[in-house]
């Protein structure tokens, strides 16, 4: 295990992105149903935010249900949204305790009207909170998200608000749920798979991307070290070239 001395070396991203994958298939490989392999998840998840509170990290955001995920099996669907239940109403008093502020992003008109008020509630409660911001994707998108900016920025120049030579990527980012966020620096995959699977697909245009093979529900500080060691050690150039090699 990383103690304290080895973390201060870390050059600590400000906002990381997680596809927590695996659930399903550490709990198969255990003899149990996929849904316990979704609860044990959710522990780890919130154990996994106080470690980058811990860290330093500034943003972190999971991608907890996408748009897909609606084809699972009913009965596994509807675990899930139990979970959420359960979690957001636990997470009201664990954020005002540790002075976390929750967002929610993705396209909240299909869920059920408690957990959309439940969705409410967290956010207004923790609005004011300065920790880090802990940002949850619940049926979640990317191209959905994009479609749904594309469709408010082509209200606004319908409405000769705006021109469609002033479209900027500014003008995209404003239109995106994540819009009041920075893009994340680093983003890390858990279970092996090394594919975005539709999540945040403007906002990791830049992100470093960490895989890992181990599953989401063995998660740990460690683990998440490991990714954080990795970033430090790459040269993020957006583009651009290195001094060194500008030398050459």
């Amino acid at each position: 295990m990383e103690n304290a001395s080895d973390s201060g070396k870390l050059k600590i991203p400000n906002h990381v992105a997680i596809i927590m994958d695996g659930n399903g298939r550490w709990a198969k490989k255990r003899h149990k149903p996929r849904t316990f392999g979704h609860a044990k998840g959710a522990e780890v998840l919130e154990q996994t935010l106080e470690d980058c509170n811990d860290l330093g990290i500034k943003y972190l955001t999971v991608y907890a249900f996408s748009t897909e995920n609606w084809a699972r099996p009913l009965e596994e669907v509807q675990v899930i949204m139990n979970l959420f239940r359960k979690y957001l109403e636990h997470s009201v008093e664990k954020c005002m305790k540790n002075n976390v502020r929750c967002r929610v992003i993705g396209d909240r008109s299909r869920l059920s009207p408690d957990i959309r008020d439940a969705i409410d509630h967290l956010e207004q409660m923790t609005r004011n909170n300065t920790g880090i911001t802990f940002i949850i994707a619940i049926n979640y998108g990317g191209r959905d998200e994009l479609i749904r900016g594309i469709r408010k920025i082509s209200r606004d120049a319908v409405q000769g608000v705006l021109k469609p030579e002033e479209i900027t990527e500014e003008t995209v980012g404003r239109s995106l749920d994540t819009s009041e966020f920075p893009d994340p620096d680093l983003l890390i995959r858990t279970s092996g798979e090394q594919r975005l699977s539709n999540f945040l697909l403007w906002q990791l245009a830049y992100a470093e991307f960490y895989f890992t093979d181990i599953p989401w529900p063995d998660f740990n500080k460690e683990e998440l070290i490991k990714a954080i060691r990795v970033y430090t050690s790459r040269d993020r150039r957006y583009g651009g070239i290195t001094g060194q090699q500008e030398s050459k």
